[in-house]
């Protein structure tokens, strides 16, 4: 059985950074692309970013130059690094192990979601 599970959502200002971290159980995590999408209130769940096996990478616009997405393979782990937070950004993050690549987000596992409110 699958197992992901995030941390390192949180409450931060503006402007500031948040790293989240999904560590993977019950597959074997070298082989599939992994990728974190979100989902504020009252909108569709959007992707955020993603990573291939081999370390090809696809971030959305909004992500591009301020959000970097990370695996280690050896901790069975991926990572988002999010920096020049701002208000919209707030949303719940979903860590995803996809079965093809690029990911559409349709197929998979999931992680139950961290939350992720940037606020003054």
């Amino acid at each position: 059985q699958v197992q992901l599970v995030e941390s390192g959502g949180g409450l931060v200002q503006p402007g500031g950074s948040l790293r989240l971290s999904c560590e993977a159980s019950g597959l074997i995590f070298s082989l599939y692309p992994m990728a974190w999408h979100r989902q504020a209130p009252g909108k569709q769940r959007e992707l955020v970013a993603a990573i291939s096996p081999g370390g090809y990478i696809d971030y959305a616009d909004s992500a591009k130059g301020r959000f970097t997405i990370s695996r280690d393979n050896v901790k069975d782990t991926v990572y988002l690094q999010m920096n020049s937070l701002k208000p919209e950004d707030t949303a719940v993050y979903y860590c995803n192990s996809d079965r093809s690549w690029p990911v559409d987000g349709k197929h998979g596992d999931w992680g139950q979601g961290t939350q992720v409110t940037v606020s003054s």
